[in-house]
């Protein structure tokens, strides 16, 4: 993969642009202050009734309606959720954005699905950073950043990397790596990450293992810290040193065991089900399955987080989170 450093960037490609941050959740946020304080010229668009107005403002960054934020913008980018992109874009944006503007995103979801086609004179592109929004703030505070995927749908302007480019030194990426790619690229191995292993995998192995021991008998809090808790301590070995290194770092009962009795619970079934998640994604089946649980207000989703809220494990966890505050500082 062709990759990009802060000295590969032409900085003053985005100096004279005003920026147009649509929503203020975690990326949101982070985004619309990295800019600011890489002295970019920046709003960031929210309802007259949201919210996060008070606090935007609060942090001395410029507010506007939604749409007067867009008219005024060479660069829109797309911050509020998947699921709200496609209706903000129809309702607002397509008719609001300057000719010859750009649209950014953060994920390539709406763009590869088709759920948003953009007007052709606009460049499309998307910086989607490889964090959540607070590792992005985080970082770029400290004088670092994480990692960022960049892909160009349209370059409709014939400046839409150098653009691209820009936008993601100002956000504190160019110090770690920005990473050329394709929406189609990216949005389907962040689904298929999301759903093997960073979410779906990692938490229902949690839960399982947790269920296990409590079933036989044990402690839940014995269950929780062995099962989730200890599970950054591990992570953060993994993210530093990478697999072999971990494996390096902890003792011989523990490597033996990973080797010896890992593939019983990583097995040929789990990678046949990990393929068939990967074509669904491919296939579309995913999104449409995604797209009529938007239609009918997520029902499965607010069932599944109220049966997941009520888990005994949220419930020792919430008990014994409570005697490290120092957690929090994480």
């Amino acid at each position: 993969m062709r990759r990009y450093y802060d000295k590969d960037i032409d900085h003053d490609c985005i100096k004279g642009c005003k920026v147009a941050v649509m929503g203020f959740g975690a990326q949101g946020r982070a985004h619309a202050r990295n800019l600011a304080d890489s002295s970019v010229d920046v709003v960031v668009g929210l309802r007259a009734d949201s919210p996060s107005r008070r606090s935007c403002e609060a942090l001395g960054l410029s507010v506007a309606d939604p749409r007067e934020a867009a008219i005024a913008a060479d660069l829109v980018v797309m911050l509020v959720p998947d699921a709200d992109q496609p209706a903000l874009y129809r309702s607002v944006l397509e008719a609001a954005m300057k000719p010859g503007s750009a649209l950014v995103f953060a994920h390539g979801y709406n763009i590869h699905f088709g759920h948003i086609q953009p007007r052709p004179d606009l460049d499309v592109i998307m910086v989607a950073p490889l964090g959540i929004g607070e590792q992005v703030r985080r970082t770029y505070v400290a004088g670092g950043g994480v990692p960022a995927l960049l892909a160009v749908s349209r370059d409709a302007s014939g400046r839409a990397v150098d653009l691209a480019l820009a936008y993601a030194g100002a956000n504190g990426h160019g110090r770690a790596g920005i990473f050329e790619t394709s929406f189609r690229e990216e949005t389907e191995t962040d689904l298929f990450a999301e759903q093997a292993v960073l979410c779906g995998g990692l938490t229902h192995l949690i839960v399982a293992a947790y269920e296990t021991l409590v079933g036989a008998g044990y402690p839940e809090e014995l269950a929780y810290f062995g099962c989730l808790h200890e599970v950054k301590l591990i992570a953060d070995l993994v993210h530093s040193r990478g697999i072999a290194g971990m494996r390096g770092s902890i003792s011989s009962t523990a490597a033996f065991g990973d080797y010896s009795r890992g593939p019983r619970v990583i097995n040929d079934r789990s990678r046949e089900e990990m393929a068939k998640m990967l074509e669904e994604i491919r296939n579309g089946e995913f999104d449409r399955e995604l797209s009529a649980e938007a239609r009918a207000g997520f029902p499965v989703l607010r069932r599944e987080r109220a049966r997941a809220e009520s888990h005994s494990i949220e419930q020792v966890g919430s008990r014994l989170r409570a005697m490290m505050p120092w957690l929090d500082e994480d």
